[in-house]
């Protein structure tokens, strides 16, 4: 008969795609009944449209290891994808693999689960250590006031030409929706102690946190100490900027690329003064999905599990510089040596259990278009309240609702 054949698609991350190889190889010498071929997932403008259309074509592979959840309502729609809680073990799996409450974030409004949590990306702030300890500073900013402040000692004219040459800080101002992930949505995270735009499939927007964070930004945008500007090459680098918000993957690429004498550090995202409690961010988390049109799905199961033991989340660590989602990865002694190693991801690692990812709503894209422009027309430019801004994207976000339903 023949072994049984599945196709897997990886991200097209090269760290990734050489993770993906790497345990493939592995996989297919220890498992002769099964054996996988691993393809990256085909270029399109996003993953995630490629996907959408490998279900409408009925072209999908076995499995996916780069699925976002902000997509998933859509693959259930179309009866593209397996719920995985079908599998017997699958509550086992969880409550050994992630932080209590993490697996929530993930259930659909069947209450089914179609996606087996992999890895998250917390954005955090990078920042440069000498600029803040010439500035004065021993310590990151914590909070919006101390973020200014170090924003009015830092950003500088160097040159003496009247112009700003070093500032605190940039954002990519395109009004793209996926740019917003970085500046309002993961500021909106944090100010609001966790919460996301919806709470139960519930538009649930906390207006408070968005004025807040749209209010912060426009007073960055307004004293120049963010450029309304495009770089070429890297900033941080060059020390043109003294902070950067990034996830960890930052660190494999300033690791080869910057000077040795770039001396720089991670800290959580400011947060209102009178911010109290816990501190929360946005995770860029990736998931694996199984979907409906695999001949196989106890051996796709099988490979899915395979791609979240400890020791693929050791090599997920090593090769990708990125956090899997897993309990106890800073006390786990399967993991000490690489941490103490890599102190620099120690800070993402404590973050992981505190991470909020996107709503599994259709229309995300949209919704977030909608606060993509008034966080142009807010804070970018300044032409709008940030009350009136927060008012506005609600407004366009509950017709977008509307027209979806």
């Amino acid at each position: 008969d023949g072994p049984v054949r599945l196709v897997y698609w990886s991200s097209q991350n090269p760290q990734e795609r050489a993770l993906a190889r790497h345990l493939v190889d592995q996989w297919n010498a220890e498992n002769p009944d099964v054996q996988v071929t691993l393809q990256p997932i085909p270029a399109g403008q996003s993953s995630e449209e490629v996907l959408l259309a490998a279900v409408v074509a009925g072209t999908t592979p076995d499995l996916c290891s780069n699925i976002w959840p902000g997509i998933v309502s859509e693959f259930v729609h179309a009866g593209g994808v397996l719920a995985l809680d079908r599998f017997p073990d699958f509550d086992s799996l969880m409550q050994d693999r992630l932080p209590p409450g993490l697996l929530d974030q993930f259930r659909a409004g069947d209450g089914h689960v179609y996606q087996l949590p992999w890895k998250t990306n917390p954005a955090l702030m990078q920042y440069n250590v000498r600029l803040f300890r010439e500035a004065g500073f021993t310590t990151a900013p914590r909070t919006y006031s101390d973020y200014l402040e170090a924003a009015r000692r830092i950003t500088a004219d160097l040159d003496g030409d009247g112009q700003f040459d070093r500032w605190i800080g940039y954002r990519d101002i395109q009004p793209i929706w996926h740019q917003r992930f970085f500046d309002y949505y993961a500021f909106y995270v944090a100010a609001s102690g966790g919460k996301t735009l919806f709470r139960n499939g519930r538009l649930d927007l906390d207006t408070t946190a968005s004025n807040r964070v749209f209010d912060f930004f426009r007073s960055l945008y307004a004293a120049g100490y963010f450029p309304r500007t495009k770089f070429q090459g890297n900033a941080f680098v060059r020390e043109q900027i003294a902070t950067e918000f990034t996830g960890p993957w930052n660190i494999a690429w300033l690791e080869k690329n910057a000077p040795p004498a770039l001396e720089y550090d991670y800290a959580p995202l400011p947060v209102p003064d009178d911010y109290a409690g816990p501190l929360y961010t946005y995770g860029d988390f990736k998931n694996i999905a199984i979907f409906s049109s695999t001949r196989h799905p106890e051996a796709a199961w099988r490979f899915a599990k395979y791609l979240v033991t400890k020791e693929a989340d050791r090599l997920l660590l090593e090769m990708a510089t990125q956090i899997p989602l897993r309990r106890d990865l800073l006390t786990d002694p399967a993991f000490a040596d690489f941490f103490a190693r890599n102190p620099k991801l120690v800070p993402f690692a404590e973050q992981a259990g505190r991470t909020r990812g996107v709503d599994d709503v259709s229309a995300l894209p949209e919704i977030l278009d909608a606060l993509a422009r008034q966080f142009e027309a807010a804070a970018v430019y300044g032409v709008r309240s940030p009350e009136e801004a927060t008012r506005r994207a609600l407004e366009r976000i509950r017709l977008i609702l509307e027209w979806d339903s």
